[in-house]
């Protein structure tokens, strides 16, 4: 039996998918089954998708009657797999030749492991970079309060650990995030620290066509994971801890005292309900506070005051950049 099946959704993809195949295709480990869902397009995708499949046997072609998208898509692709191991990729980005061989190596190794990505590189109407995201499973439990540490074309996951756990179509295009911010509850995750993804950046990426729907979608995922601190969804003052682990700036002095007190309580409350490493909760909510308090609206005296007296993190602030805050405040 097979060890592996890889997912591709595709929406009028002729541009890229040849690309996305052929990374696929041309990985090392080669004993996989392909399943690409056609989300009805309406170009020369499903041609493409024939052409690869009489010349390999390992593609699974599924056409929609209705566009459905690829939340959708993806939850259906897991669901027909027949193996534990799950990979996901897109079909405009590509995968690198021992990007399945590499993350099967760390899943077997720890059976716990739920989901193995990777670092990936941007590419194409972006400058090429490398996006390296947090490794172990309690660095990725803090930055997911933050933004989503997981490349969602880099993902291999253990099916049998997923569980129920699905692509929300309400959230796309942060579906991922939403789904990896539920399962990590669950799961051990691992970022494997090498680029063996090359994400594909142009002008009709999703995550830029849906951009208002994002921006919604990830204060109602945060919102969410802030309840595994204590911190109900109804709570009137919500903003002000989301404030406390996503940088926000250009807030006013008061909204920066409320921030800073809502900082303190769910540091409380981690130590009481152990969500996540402590230490590095408490790192990344001083980083965050710190660039908080110097991306402020206005500075006064008054805040220079509050700030060096009360706020606590005073004695955290670099001397050089005391001296700036002070000058900022007082001229």
């Amino acid at each position: 039996m097979q060890k592996l099946t890889v997912v591709t959704p595709v929406y009028n993809g002729e541009k890229f998918l040849k690309e996305t195949i052929e990374s696929v295709l041309n990985q090392t480990f080669k004993d996989f089954k392909y399943i690409i869902l056609n989300d009805n397009s309406t170009d020369a995708t499903l041609s493409i998708l024939e052409k690869f499949q009489a010349q390999d046997d390992r593609i699974v072609i599924v056409n929609k009657v209705k566009n459905e998208g690829p939340a959708n898509l993806r939850n259906e692709g897991i669901a027909m797999a027949e193996t534990n191991f799950v990979a996901l990729i897109d079909a405009d980005d590509i995968a690198m030749p021992t990007r399945f061989e590499k993350q099967i190596k760390v899943m077997e190794a720890n059976e716990n492991l739920g989901l193995c990505g990777t670092w990936f590189t941007i590419f194409g109407d972006k400058k090429e970079k490398v996006i390296r995201h947090s490794v172990t499973h309690d660095e990725l439990k803090v930055q997911m309060l933050n933004n989503c540490g997981i490349g969602n074309p880099t993902v291999m996951l253990r099916k049998n650990l997923l569980g129920d756990f699905k692509f929300e179509n309400r959230f796309v295009p942060a579906e991922d995030y939403g789904m990896f911010c539920e399962f990590i509850n669950k799961a051990e995750f691992y970022n494997i620290p090498e680029s063996l993804v090359r994400y594909r950046w142009h002008p009709n990426n999703i995550s830029q066509t849906k951009e208002e729907n994002l921006r919604k979608s990830e204060v109602l995922i945060k919102k969410r994971q802030l309840e595994n601190l204590g911190i109900s969804s109804e709570n009137k003052d919500f903003q002000f801890y989301i404030n406390a682990v996503s940088l926000k700036r250009n807030l006013t002095f008061e909204d920066i005292k409320q921030t800073i007190k809502a900082s303190k309580i769910l540091k409380a409350n981690n130590l009481k309900l152990h969500y996540c490493n402590q230490e590095l909760l408490e790192k990344h909510i001083d980083k965050t506070i710190l660039r908080t308090i110097r991306n402020a609206k206005i500075y006064n005296f008054e805040y220079f005051k509050y700030v060096k007296n009360e706020s606590g993190y005073f004695s955290k602030i670099k001397f050089l950049d005391k001296v700036v805050f002070y000058l900022k405040c007082v001229f």
